[in-house]
């Protein structure tokens, strides 16, 4: 791979403004206060490009362009799903999270049930979340660099990690706040620009890629004869009689290979693959390979459709769980700030995800060969010099880049924030010195994952985080808002049922995708099973056992819902994190819309 010096450039820069940023905000934190929730002053408008520049993921700035080329009109479940679970957010559990005054999910969950038990069991879980989605972020990053420079993939994957380390031990939320606002902007343009740029060249060119129109039932074909190197086992299908010229991994000449129609061929890492120009493209087995195919929804069948409804549902109430967006509304001044900053998050949100769809779209008419390697999350890096070449393609390619690591940077500053501010505080005294140890622990055991584990799809990945949110913390926070009858029995029950399904899905599908992909589609997206099974649970346990109410429901249910002029939202354990003396302080922070 030849060095991209405009990528290298964009890298740079992204990574000194994140360095630049992070030290200058990090001289104003001082405090625990300051380290998990920014002395609760953090302005509406801010807080939302925060939320959306953490939330803005590898899934989200690579995935969703590689899903949208792989699976046509169905991946645009995915960016849907991501954005919609902010409405149930806002008119659900945003304003009285935040006048429960907590600090952590776990510390919310403890103050509204009342049990030390299940905060330890929510704690847990969060770790899990927290980690399952470092993993992607750091592999996305390892990808992405290795794909614009000349270095193994492992170094993005490290490069991320030190920087967002240094960050979030120098000054926590408030280091990372204003960081992640910038990068939220940052992708914005990355993906922007070059959409713009890049369908102009489109329209101009005669509305017609190289590999074939979209509007063309049959399969994308190679523009020019291609060479393909395959980078990790595939199996490929194939829909008409394919000549090809393989060469295996140790061996010095091509042989020429018939694949008959209709087949499936197992393609061994290593291989390279030389196809003629006009040569339909075989694609990953479970990818679309007519362009017919591609344009229909749920041509799966009945099976394909209830895979749709289960990411739906995972992604409209995983949302609601996930620790690292849910730490964010603790930082506003009040419940009536943290709807509207929801409110604002929604309509970047849906900015944002115009820009990758229509990239995803275009991915396939210009790198159908990526359908070959099943390395479509390289889409959005890929795309710029192959409608572009040359210079003009490089400088797209090194903007596409500098935003593909600031999503890295941002996602993975939130959660290491989110999985550390818990740690500190539940199992150290919660002091800043305790939150920085947490920080470098919890940093450490995703980049080992990310270094072992197989890389898969970055969006797919990040959709068993959001199922396995929506399966335990999903239901603790909507019956903890809204149903006063509920108990810790019933909590920790549902909570251990619902994400004990999703962990045991997560290993089967695992294990099924070293063995040969065998697993039936609820290993890959359980949540349509393991969601209602987790509020039911939750429900039957709380009614058999009314003994676990806590004795102060009632009080508690009137902070959560009052409104907040009348006075009754308080901050949670303020004497024990040693911020008594600074709460005078924290209360003169100006709030603006």
């Amino acid at each position: 791979m030849q060095l991209n010096a405009w990528a290298l450039t964009g890298i740079v820069l992204v990574a000194a403004m994140t360095f630049y940023l992070g030290h200058r905000s990090s001289r104003f934190a001082s405090s625990t206060h300051d380290f998990l929730v920014a002395r609760r002053t953090v302005r509406s408008r801010r807080n939302a490009a925060a939320i959306s520049g953490e939330y803005l993921s590898a899934a989200s700035f690579l995935g969703v362009a590689g899903i949208v080329l792989k699976e046509g009109a169905d991946g645009l479940w995915y960016p849907i799903g991501f954005t919609a679970g902010y409405l149930a957010l806002m008119l659900f559990v945003a304003a009285p999270l935040r006048r429960s005054g907590a600090y952590t999910l776990p510390d919310f969950i403890e103050a509204r049930l009342g049990s030390v038990a299940l905060r330890r069991c929510a704690t847990a879980f969060v770790v899990v979340i927290g980690i399952l989605y470092l993993v992607p972020q750091l592999q996305g990053a390892g990808l992405a660099l290795s794909i614009v420079l000349p270095v193994p993939w492992w170094v993005g994957a490290l490069a991320v990690m030190v920087l967002v380390l240094t960050n979030v031990l120098a000054g926590g939320m408030r280091a990372i706040t204003v960081v992640q606002a910038f990068q939220y902007w940052l992708k914005l343009f990355a993906l922007a620009v070059p959409a713009f740029v890049l369908c102009a060249v489109f329209v101009t060119s005669g509305h017609n890629g190289p590999s074939g129109s979209l509007g063309s039932p049959a399969p994308p074909t190679f523009p020019a004869d291609t060479t393909v190197r395959v980078e990790t086992n595939v199996g490929l299908r194939v829909t008409t009689v394919t000549p090809v010229r393989v060469r295996l991994p140790g061996e010095a000449d091509d042989r020429i290979v018939v694949w008959a129609k209709g087949a499936t061929e197992q393609v061994a890492e290593g291989t390279e693959l030389r196809f003629a120009a006009g040569t339909p493209v075989p694609v990953v087995s479970d990818a679309a390979s007519a362009n017919s195919d591609w344009l229909r929804p749920g041509r799966g069948g009945v099976a394909d459709l209830l895979q749709t409804y289960s990411l739906l549902l995972a992604t409209f109430l995983g949302t609601m769980g996930l620790p690292h967006v849910l730490v964010r509304f603790y930082t506003n001044p009040d419940g009536k700030a943290a709807r509207r900053t929801a409110v604002h998050v929604l309509l970047l949100l849906g900015l944002f995800y115009l820009f990758p769809t229509l990239l995803g779209a275009m991915s396939r008419m210009y790198v159908p060969q990526l359908l070959v390697t099943g390395q479509t999350d390289a889409a959005v890096l890929r795309l710029p010099q192959a409608v572009l070449p040359g210079v003009g393609g490089d400088i797209l390619t090194g903007v596409v880049m500098a935003g593909a690591f600031a999503a890295f940077l941002s996602t993975s500053s939130g959660l290491l924030v989110s999985v550390a501010g818990v740690v500190s505080t539940d199992l150290f005294k919660g002091r800043v010195r305790d939150f920085r140890w947490s920080a470098g622990l919890v940093g450490i055991l995703p980049a080992l994952l990310a270094l072992t584990m197989r890389a898969t799809d970055l969006s797919l990945s990040v959709g068993m985080s959001f199922a396995l949110a929506a399966s335990t913390f999903s239901p603790v926070l909507v019956l903890g808002i809204w149903w006063r009858r509920l108990t810790w029995p019933g909590a920790m029950t549902g909570m251990i049922v619902g994400g004990g399904l999703v962990v045991a899905a997560l290993v089967l599908n695992t294990i099924s995708g070293y063995t040969g992909g065998w697993a039936p589609w609820l290993a890959d997206q359980p949540a349509l099973i393991t969601v209602p099974v987790a509020f039911a649970v939750t429900v039957l346990v709380s009614l058999a056992t009314p003994d676990g109410k806590p004795a102060d429901v009632n009080n508690v249910m009137l902070r959560l819902h009052a409104p907040d002029p009348l006075g009754f939202m308080r901050d949670r354990a303020v004497a024990r994190f040693g911020q008594v003396e600074n709460r005078h302080r924290a209360g003169r922070g100006r709030h603006r819309k």
